[in-house]
């Protein structure tokens, strides 16, 4: 029940997707809820300047692409000359934020959580300042996300669009016609595909050997391939450790990541991308008396509850500030267990089954261990599958990527599956499930999969375990 004591049963501080999913979901729990938000709109990074804004630049620029660079001819789709509106582009990437981060306001006055608009501090546990007013709650959640990290000697100012982070590059006015990206992580690969579709030649510097930190090592080279082949610049183990702005162009000092001679590289943009860092400056944690680990997070027990807590209550912390990679469906899987937690019921999340997805053109996804993960925890077994076998994908001329199912030698049961593909990310979700429900790679296999689809890639690769994939 509600307690009187205070205005609030739960007040979550931060309304991206860790946060709003929080309130929403305590809120439909029976519990009286606040959020406290200090941007003019609600959805986070991801609805205002992350997932979302980037996903309509990607498609829109894979739509001008295929018109540009005569693909629809292939399909007798003849058009004159084509150009480009960066300023359309902009507008209707807008449109999607707009309407989306309307939407969680809307969804917030259904549910009755009130918007506190203003950043939120501790003044002690059960208090929180919003622009100068205290507000008092039984439970507090941490939901603050996370922030681009520095680039030390490397200056960002998004409103001259040089040197810009990837808010500033979702607002670029013009197609650089050099662009240098800092970083092969997935914010560089997408961000960077979208101005190279649009004209922008773009070369990608990253620190470590491969692309794409995390992902199974067949899809990382596998990557560099392809993004070669579009037509991108890859400069693998390589750091940057200068950047000086003169005029409209930027001039990069790069070495090799292990160290040797330095050399330079001009760039009309520059886009840091080299990873997110938690947000908790501000927060007054010192006030609570809850410190950070190493890597500035908050740390909290499987509940999600930090070290802070009494027989009122608790502050409880999900999402970019706490371990665990920072995504935003992690971050509203953990909203909705930490909201059912204080609720007094059992809210949990399976950390080893959190897919990951780039959204570049074909997209890369994976869930659960890489190979090399798995091989250190025993015999495995790998069934592979090539997307140009797939008829769908060979129909729509789509024949890069492949399927990987990784599986127990001993029980069958699968560990991980990786692939690229046109629509990787919308494929991943089954074997996610599958590997939610314990499956092992002979109940994908023998699960019938609609034909023609990319989806029936992954029968192929479960049956590949056994070594007994039909076409191929």
């Amino acid at each position: 029940m509600a307690d009187h004591s205070y205005d609030y049963d739960v007040l979550v501080i931060g309304a991206g997707p860790g946060g709003y999913v929080a309130a929403i979901r305590a809120a439909q729990l029976g519990l009286k809820v606040a959020c406290a938000e200090g941007r003019a709109t609600l959805g986070g990074t991801c609805l205002n300047v992350g997932c979302i804004p980037s996903k309509a630049m990607l498609h829109g620029s894979e739509k001008y692409e295929e018109a540009a660079n005569g693909t629809l001819a292939r399909y007798g789709v003849k058009l004159g000359k084509v150009e480009l509106d960066v300023g359309a582009l902009l507008a209707d990437k807008a449109d999607a934020v707009k309407g989306l981060t309307g939407g969680i306001e809307f969804l917030f006055k259904k549910n009755k959580v009130d918007w506190l608009k203003g950043y939120g501090s501790f003044k002690d546990a059960h208090t929180v300042t919003v622009e100068g007013k205290d507000y008092t709650a039984k439970d507090v959640v941490i939901a603050t996300g996370s922030s681009v990290t520095p680039l030390p000697g490397v200056e960002i100012d998004n409103d001259k669009h040089i040197v810009v982070d990837s808010t500033g590059a979702l607002e670029l006015p013009k197609v650089p016609k050099k662009m240098v990206v800092i970083g092969g992580g997935v914010i560089g690969l997408e961000l960077g595909s979208v101005w190279r579709r649009l004209g922008a030649e773009v070369t990608v510097v990253e620190f470590l050997d491969q692309l794409l930190p995390g992902m199974d090592m067949d899809i990382r080279k596998e990557a560099a391939k392809i993004f070669k082949k579009q037509g991108m610049t890859l400069r693998l183990s390589t750091k940057v450790t200068g950047c000086t702005v003169k005029g409209k162009k930027a001039t990069l000092t790069l070495e090799p990541a292990a160290g040797g001679e330095s050399e330079t590289l001009e760039a009309d943009c520059v886009l840091v991308s080299i990873g997110r860092r938690p947000n908790t400056e501000g927060l007054g944690l010192d006030k609570i008396g809850l410190e950070l680990n190493q890597r500035g997070q908050i740390e909290t027990n499987h509940d999600f509850r930090t070290k802070v807590a009494d027989e009122n209550g608790a502050v409880w912390a999900i999402g970019d500030v706490i371990p665990g990679p920072m995504l935003a469906h992690k971050a509203e899987d953990e909203g909705i267990a930490v909201a059912e937690n204080i609720a007094g019921q059992t809210g949990i999340v399976n950390h080893d089954v959190i897919p990951g997805v780039v959204y570049t053109w074909p997209e890369f996804a994976g869930v659960g261990l890489t190979e090399e993960q798995a091989k250190e925890r025993g015999a495995v077994k790998v069934g592979k599958f090539p997307m140009m076998a797939n008829s769908r994908a060979k129909t729509n001329h789509e024949p890069e990527g492949f399927v990987k199912v990784i599986a127990d030698a001993e029980t069958d049961r699968v560990l991980g599956v990786w692939c690229i593909a046109s629509v990787a990310g919308t494929m991943i979700a089954q074997a996610a499930q599958a590997m939610e429900f314990g499956a092992t790679s002979e109940d994908i296999a023998y699960t019938c999969h609609a034909h023609p689809t990319h989806s029936e890639a992954i029968k192929e690769a479960a049956m590949a375990v056994q070594g007994k994939p039909i076409h191929i």
